[in-house]
């Protein structure tokens, strides 16, 4: 997965996945399955963090009736920086955003987090949905 593009990431995590889906601990995530966001196209990436908000975001903004959850993960291949946050959003990467075509193995889930206020969670849903409407799909994957 290393290229001009994207060089190895070095960030020893702990890496965090947020969803709605219900995992266990030993499941795996693999790239080629229909996205929890966006158009639900399929997946090229699964996609991970290595910090708390980004995680978070991620489990309030998956598609889904259930409750967000949010899984501690080990990548088991290379990783390399999520494009649709990192330069385009978020010069340098401080959400510590990452993507992998490689599995992705459930440790456990963090029980012990707490959610953006509703207001925000508000803001940003009316932000996709004005993107959604303009076209943008929120994930180039």
């Amino acid at each position: 997965m290393e290229s001009a593009q994207s060089p190895r990431i070095e960030d020893a995590g702990p890496f965090f996945h947020g969803t709605k889906a219900d995992l266990r601990p030993g499941d795996v995530l693999e790239a080629g399955f229909v996205s929890n966001y966006g158009t639900r196209r399929t997946a090229n990436h699964v996609y991970l963090t290595a910090t708390m908000d980004a995680a978070i975001w991620g489990a309030e903004l998956a598609v889904g009736d259930g409750p967000g959850r949010i899984y501690r993960v080990e990548p088991t291949g290379d990783l390399e920086n999520d494009p649709n946050l990192t330069d385009k959003r978020f010069p340098g990467n401080p959400t510590r955003s990452y993507r992998t075509q490689q599995p992705v193995r459930v440790v456990g889930e963090i029980l012990d987090w707490e959610g953006h206020p509703p207001e925000v969670l508000q803001q940003m849903r009316d932000h996709l949905a004005e993107l959604k409407e303009r076209g943008v799909e929120a994930i180039d994957d």
